[in-house]
């Protein structure tokens, strides 16, 4: 310090002791000489006290307090609080009058302030409990800034200026701890009541007090302290009502808009201060916007401060997991930082986002925004434009950060939101223009932030909804509708995956602070769009394979092209990426085409066509499953993969005729497959619509049974590895689990028409489900053996009622369509995935996939056989012969064009992609010795190696017709050939 200020220190300490030794001559050391007439302008009194009082003194602090004393005594007396300061006439006085009042206000503050850690048991004492200092000194800044008095602005304004919700701040912290031991239930302690008259104060009607520095906020400083209504809870009336926290809001929000960081250092690192501001505001909003005079405004700058708050926010999950940072990622010096926010802080913030507050920030948003459109409206308006960008910036935040349960089945059906958002998206779309969203940066695509709102709702509403809602009732959305829908996600997502890529981002937040910039990470938007966009259209396909509502072609994207075709059969590419994230985008005959080349790779690779094999089957046709179990489920992978040559044994023993070429080990496949999935031996049981699906009981009847569905998750891969196609029609259910995908209410009826009309009668009942005398129970039947399960730990005890019938629901087709057929399904899948890998798969949907399996009765295309069709021993495409074939050939029923079809090839389904793809080419060839009329006698014969029909020259439609007939329905195996 220069010796000129300490020199002038000095001398002014040396002058307040003169002035104190003066006051105290005066008034008394304990001011017992001190009347009402000091407080009036006319008494130096407050001159004298202002001019030496030193927060610091205890002399000084004493002198205060009893001042303080003697001020709520004289104005008990009077009522008169203007009156005892001013005298009779504060107009001709208010210059002076205020000048002391708002010093006097300061100076209790102060007092208490300075002296905090030695008051802190005492900083929340009621005044009904104690006239304590800090109690007397509070209380006279409370009669000081009562709303009536003239002076309130001046002194408020005196106090902001001299930043006092920093120093009520230090106050709370230092004294919070104690709180709980002196506090009582229903009544406000002085410190509450100083706040609450300061906090509505503030921007109201007729205040006049100036802005200050953020920094230095009531919402800077004050709702940053953790749990800030726990300990203030009638404050927290106070701020919720009327416009006050419309107020502070507001000016949240600009701090918000201006990237400005005005948060007080943290009271500890679990309770940073944002997380504190931000579970302080959620906990008052849903007060705030149930107001009559909530405005539009409002719910737009609350949305814009819990989205930069939320951003900010560690994912919350219902365990906790340390963050993991790999050596790599580290340098030296650097200090791994987990941030963990508090249990309570966390319970808090997601109590808060409750279905209620969720359901009033939609209201407040989109309330008359429908009202405003018109018939040839050309596009969304700015409240429109503003409302959906405040809603979906925070929502999408909300999403990565909160647990979805409780979020999203609110949003679904409790709010309007899918079909608001969605009808803002189709308008944009129909005009071509998307609006800027000022959430996200410049040059980010306007259906960026609506897409990653939009469909995870829409996605969680596809999961819940029934057939009938979908289907007849059109809900949430038209068919119509949702045919323009896939437009939009199909374009998006071919803009995102194809035309305008990018890289996955880092999506980690900040440990500290508060992101400074508010823009959300685009990029990382574009990832999570790119998620779900393709979880949506999937799902969509699937229900437009239960029942068609538009063409398959309508999931296609209008940019798959030969090039595109090529390179998605290369690991890596951008293309291949594509068609295992969104296969849908590319036609099924291109992915088929793509499948089959991976599986002719691999065998190519593994020789499975070739003349040497070192496996070689000897199959009785009476014990075909066993024997083919016993020999197949002991080899190897490698095995596998390569050729298997079979050799059949009759009932007596007798080797049939026949060198397997192909076509004998087709027979095999088509006739294990039949034995095994036969609903009589156990394993697979049938639905009403004769699809099949894995046995709950079956353990009841194989005690290998899992064993055995090993064993047939092989065998169905080895036809599907070698492109056998074979006659089992599959549960889409049970098709699933080969994709590891999950079953919800919608797939029920394919297992259980008559349980899920009884769930959907339960759904829908409208009196007390209670009544019905439900548990969370389910009954099993599996050969008359009855047994009861839990659908939840004690479900026994739960009875089922209106609130909780839907997760009922829920858990009884999870039940049916999941938990039962676990075991079986995942043995089936382990032993698939021996030769099938799971990234082939996934290009496919469950209809798909059962394609792929056996093929489609639209293959029997006999046109497309005639032309992909070659003739031997003197036949010709036109050849009277050939001519009469082909006329009764197509005069056949479908099944009988079947066994004809497997009577040549060893399959009765014609190959996927058309018969130009059979391998070898379908050939006719002249029997030989047909001229003479014994032979005419003879049955055409084949052999299914080489797709090779021997045909007698016939002479009439009708001996032609009979002895075909004869020949496909002989089942004979080879012997005829």
């Amino acid at each position: 310090m220069p010796p000129s200020r300490y020199r002038g220190k000095k001398a002014m300490e040396i002058e307040h002791s003169k002035v104190r030794e003066q006051f105290f001559a005066t008034y008394g050391r304990h001011i017992q000489n001190v009347n009402r007439q000091c407080f009036g302008p006319q008494s130096a009194f407050f001159r004298q006290l202002f001019f030496f009082f030193n927060a610091r003194n205890v002399s000084d602090i004493s002198v205060l307090v009893e001042t303080c004393r003697l001020m709520k005594h004289f104005v008990q007396e009077s009522g008169d609080v203007v009156g005892l300061f001013a005298g009779i006439d504060y107009s001709s006085k208010r210059a002076l009058v205020d000048f002391r009042v708002k010093k006097f206000a300061f100076a209790c503050i102060q007092a208490v302030h300075q002296n905090r850690k030695e008051l802190k048991d005492q900083l929340f004492v009621t005044p009904e409990e104690s006239n304590t200092p800090p109690t007397l000194l509070l209380e006279a800044v409370v009669l000081l800034i009562d709303s009536r008095l003239p002076w309130t602005c001046k002194v408020v304004s005196y106090l902001l200026e001299r930043n006092v919700f920093t120093l009520l701040r230090e106050l709370i912290v230092t004294g919070k701890e104690s709180m709980e031991i002196h506090s009582s239930y229903g009544r406000i302690s002085s410190l509450e009541r100083v706040l609450t008259l300061i906090i509505p104060h503030i921007g109201q009607k007729p205040c006049i007090c100036p802005n200050i520095d953020p920094r230095w906020s009531f919402f800077s400083q004050i709702l940053t302290i953790p749990f800030l209504w726990h300990l203030f809870p009638y404050i927290k009336e106070v701020f919720a009502t009327g416009r006050t926290s419309q107020h502070y809001i507001h000016q949240m929000a600009l701090c918000v808009q201006n990237h400005a960081n005005v948060l007080p250092h943290e009271v500890s690192m679990e309770l940073p201060g944002y997380a504190c501001l931000l579970g302080n505001i959620l906990e008052t909003a849903g007060v705030a916007l149930s107001q009559p005079d909530c405005s539009f405004e409002m719910g737009v700058d609350l949305a814009a401060i819990t989205t930069f708050l939320l951003k900010a926010l560690p994912p919350i999950k219902s365990s906790r997991e340390s963050s993991m940072v790999s050596d790599d990622d580290m340098t030296a010096g650097d200090e791994v930082m987990e941030l963990v926010i508090n249990r309570d802080l966390e319970k808090q913030i997601t109590s808060a986002i409750d279905s209620r507050f969720l359901l009033q920030l939609t209201n407040v948003l989109f309330s008359g925004i429908h009202l405003l459109r018109g018939p040839h409206d050309e596009g969304p308006g700015d409240k429109e434009v503003a409302a959906v960008g405040a809603a979906c910036a925070f929502l999408h935040v909300a999403f990565n950060t909160l647990p979805l349960e409780h979020i999203m089945t609110v949003l679904a059906y409790r709010t309007e939101l899918v079909q608001l958002l969605w009808h803002y998206m189709k308008r944009c779309h129909e005009i071509r223009k998307w609006p800027f969203l000022p959430y996200l940066s410049g040059d980010a695509p306007g259906w960026l932030l609506p897409l990653a709102v939009f469909c995870p709702v829409y996605k969680h509403m596809l999961t819940i909804v029934d057939n009938e809602e979908f289907y007849e009732q059109e809900k949430p959305l038209s068919l119509k509708d949702i045919r323009h829908l896939i437009v939009i996600l199909r374009e998006a997502l071919w803009h995102l995956l194809w035309l305008n890529p990018t890289s996955h981002p880092n999506v980690g937040k900040s440990v500290s602070s508060p992101p400074a910039n508010k823009m959300l990470p685009a990029e990382a938007i574009q990832h999570r769009v790119s998620t779900v966009a393709s979880e949506v259209l999937s799902q969509l396909q699937d229900w437009n394979n239960r029942r068609e509502f538009v063409p398959p072609s309508d999931f296609h994207a209008d940019g798959v092209n030969d090039f595109f075709i090529s390179q998605a059969t290369i690991d890596g590419t951008r293309a291949n990426e594509i068609l295992k994230q969104a296969p849908f985008l590319v036609p099924f005959t291109s992915r088929a085409k793509i499948f089959q080349s991976q599986l002719a790779s691999v065998r190519q690779r593994h020789g499975s066509h070739g003349v040497f094999t070192r496996s070689r089957f000897r199959i009785r046709r009476d014990h075909i499953l066993e024997d083919a179990y016993s020999q197949m489920s002991t080899m190897s992978e490698e095995d596998l993969r390569g050729a298997i040559r079979v050799t059949f044994v009759n009932e007596l023993g007798v080797e049939e005729a026949g060198i397997d070429g192909g076509g004998i080990f087709k027979d095999f496949m088509e006739n294990i497959t039949r034995a095994a999935f036969d609903v009589q031996y156990g394993l697979f049981k049938e639905t009403s619509d004769h699809l099949l699906y894995p046995n709950p009981g079956s353990g009841m009847i194989h005690e290998q049974h899992l064993q055995f569905f090993h064993f047939l998750g092989i065998l169905l891969a080895k036809a599907m590895f070698e492109g056998i196609l074979v006659d089992i029609p599959f549960a889409t259910f049970f098709l699933s689990k080969l994709k590891r995908k999950y079953n919800y209410l919608n797939d029920l009826p394919s297992l259980d028409p008559e349980l899920y009309r009884h769930l959907i009668f339960l759904k829908h009942y409208e009196a007390d489900i209670s009544e019905l005398e439900l548990y969370f129970v389910i009954l099993n039947n599996e050969y008359g053996e009855q047994t009861e399960e839990e659908l939840l730990p004690g479900g026994k005890n739960i009875r089922v009622t209106n609130e909780n019938v839907i997760t009922f629901i829920h858990l009884v087709s999870n039940h049916r369509l999941n938990f039962q057929i676990r075991q079986q399904s995942s043995h089936f899948l382990r032993g698939f995935q021996q030769l099938i890998q799971k990234d082939w798969i996934n290009m496919f949907n469950e209809h798909e996939l059962q394609l792929l399996i056996s093929g489609s009765l639209d293959s029997l295309d006999f046109d497309d056989l005639r032309q992909n069709t070659n003739y031997v021993g003197g036949y010709h495409s036109e050849h009277y012969v050939i001519e009469m074939f082909w006329e009764v050939l197509k005069s056949f029923s479908l099944e009988n064009q079947k066994k004809f079809l497997k009577f040549v090839t060893g399959c009765s389904r014609g190959p996927l992609l058309g018969f130009k793809y059979l391998e070898p080419l379908f050939c006719i060839q002249r029997a030989a010795g047909s001229a003479s009329e014994e032979a005419l006698d003879r049955l055409p014969t084949s052999a299914t190696c080489m797709n090779l029909l021997k045909l007698p020259p016939y002479r009439s439609k009708e001996q032609m017709s009979t002895k075909l007939l004869y020949a496909i329905n002989a089942e004979a195996g080879f012997d005829l050939s």
